[in-house]
């Protein structure tokens, strides 16, 4: 009994934290804050520090999969949530379908950042041997190689790179907020909330956090400009093309709808329930 009320008191303080207006309005400018001025706290962290290691067990663990871990939990969260309202699994699969839409264009994006360094990039050798190749000299070796080739015979390439983690981080963080956010509406509306959803929405908060704190380490700890800008600007831009743009046209063949569509009438009409959902207009 002690248990589950800590657990309807933590998470009804988390959902009325992301379903609050002002928290929505700003969290996407909040991100771009920690972006933009995260490098500057490479100045008073210490590089002694266990997180100044890219071996540390949360890097290995969880920012090398953390797509994966971001799908599992707001999946299992979006599907739990829309399938004990409605009973509707057509109705769970469009609003997973999201999750899908955002996991290709990750993919996608991926592919031709790897194709932009490719191209733009150069196979070095350093004139030193020993640990500390980076920091050496650099003659240029074999231009005509490729990047995978060059990696393979213990070489440097260097190309016009976009941080891949910084903009999985902002792309997860962003949709985790947009997902989780409908947990409040729903239970102002009154919405049953046993345990098993109240625990996996207790997940993604807690992921959503972890994600934060992530963010914050690759910019402390290895701080690399612009590179981590444009990732971070290229996540806030995809989520901006989804949430802020193509679901906005309505549910249909070619578009899932905004998260809570079709679920946040438990108790009103229609459009009360779309007057309910968290507001995205003010986020233009």
């Amino acid at each position: 009994m002690f248990l589950n009320t800590v657990l309807v008191v933590l998470t009804d303080l988390a959902a009325r934290l992301l379903g609050n207006t002002v928290f929505r309005q700003h969290f996407h400018l909040l991100l771009s804050a920690v972006v933009m001025f995260g490098p500057a706290l490479s100045l008073w962290v210490s590089q002694h520090s266990v997180f100044a290691k890219r071996s540390h067990f949360l890097y290995r663990m969880f920012l090398r999969s953390g797509w994966g871990w971001t799908c599992v939990f707001v999946g299992s969260f979006v599907f739990l949530l829309s399938f004990s309202i409605r009973r509707s699994l057509s109705l769970s699969m469009r609003h997973l379908s999201r999750l899908g839409v955002a996991g290709g264009l990750w993919l996608g994006f991926c592919k031709l950042l790897d194709l932009l360094e490719n191209a733009t990039g150069s196979c070095y050798e350093s004139l030193h041997a020993g640990p500390d190749v980076a920091n050496g000299p650099l003659l240029v070796l074999r231009e005509d190689e490729s990047k995978a080739e060059c990696l393979r015979a213990g070489m440097l390439w260097r190309g016009y790179e976009v941080s891949e983690d910084v903009f999985l981080l902002c792309l997860c963080c962003l949709l985790l907020a947009e997902e989780t956010a409908v947990f409040g509406p729903y239970l102002n509306l009154g919405g049953i909330s046993d345990a098993p959803l109240r625990i996996l929405f207790l997940f993604c908060v807690l992921l959503l956090t972890l994600w934060i704190f992530l963010l914050l380490c690759l910019l402390a700890y290895f701080p690399q400009f612009p590179t981590q800008l444009l990732g971070g600007a290229l996540g806030c831009l995809s989520w901006r093309g989804l949430y802020q743009g193509w679901y906005r046209m309505g549910p249909s063949w070619y578009c899932p709808g905004r998260p809570g569509l079709g679920l946040l009438n438990t108790k009103t009409s229609s459009t009360e329930a779309e007057d309910a959902q968290p507001n995205h207009n003010h986020c233009n």
